[in-house]
């Protein structure tokens, strides 16, 4: 069902920072997170720990497996960091590797250091009402901005009216062709809010893969220092 709002780009552009800030947190968040890498053949695990302050600030710390235990990535602004301590070396990430895999997932970079900004560099469409698992969403169309620093060129949310969470997001690249889509689920009370603590990425074009990334543990607006996002803390957090 198509419906008609008035000025329905402000709000849909509001419903999408509610959602954000729902899943993020208005000030900071802390989380411990798996993620399971499925194949068709086989299945990989990784145990990590994120920071996020705000937009600007972000910290992912690998801590199992081993072989990729302590890799650090940072987001400071625009600007992406990458420590490898096997090799003692900290990489700038260039623009052009936000859309390489993070990690060996389905996840890009972008996906997990958040460069671009669903907020601010989209436009943003309420197309329809839909119901998903009993819960009913708004379906929002996002259209990437001219020249904005985005991997995608269109993605379509769908955000629980009640509570700001979303459910469904489906990826298209500028051609605007289906590449992934990501369905959250197993909603719970976690960091003192509803969230869904399961997100799974189904690439569409590879048969048989898939991302599953759960949330453990999740806490919201403790205060960090911005003093904590540096390239020398990268290096000894744990």
């Amino acid at each position: 069902m198509f419906i008609c709002i008035s000025a329905n780009a402000q709000t849909a552009k509001e419903i999408i920072q509610k959602a954000e800030e729902n899943a993020r947190g208005v000030k900071t968040s802390q989380s411990n997170i798996t993620i399971t890498i499925v194949r068709p053949k086989w299945t990989r695990d990784m145990s990590l720990k994120t920071w996020s302050k705000g937009q600007k600030y972000s910290l992912i710390l690998i801590t199992d497996p081993v072989k990729e235990k302590g890799n650090t990535f940072l987001k400071r602004d625009k600007e992406i960091w990458y420590w490898v301590p096997a090799i003692e070396r900290t990489i700038k990430m260039p623009p052009s590797m936000m859309m390489q895999s993070w990690m060996g997932t389905d996840f890009t970079n972008d996906d997990l250091v958040r460069e671009s900004s669903t907020v601010n560099d989209y436009t943003h469409r309420i197309v329809s009402e839909e119901s998903i698992d009993g819960r009913n969403c708004y379906k929002i169309e996002l259209t990437s901005k001219p020249d904005a620093p985005v991997v995608w060129g269109k993605i379509n949310v769908w955000i629980d009216k009640k509570d700001f969470i979303q459910l469904r997001a489906e990826m298209f690249d500028e051609d605007g062709q289906l590449i992934n889509v990501m369905l959250s689920s197993e909603l719970k009370n976690i960091g003192g809010r509803l969230l869904p603590t399961i997100m799974e990425l189904i690439p569409q074009d590879k048969k048989g893969h898939k991302t599953i990334m759960k949330i453990l543990f999740m806490e919201f607006d403790k205060p960090i220092s911005d003093d904590f996002f540096t390239i020398q803390n990268m290096k000894k957090v744990k």
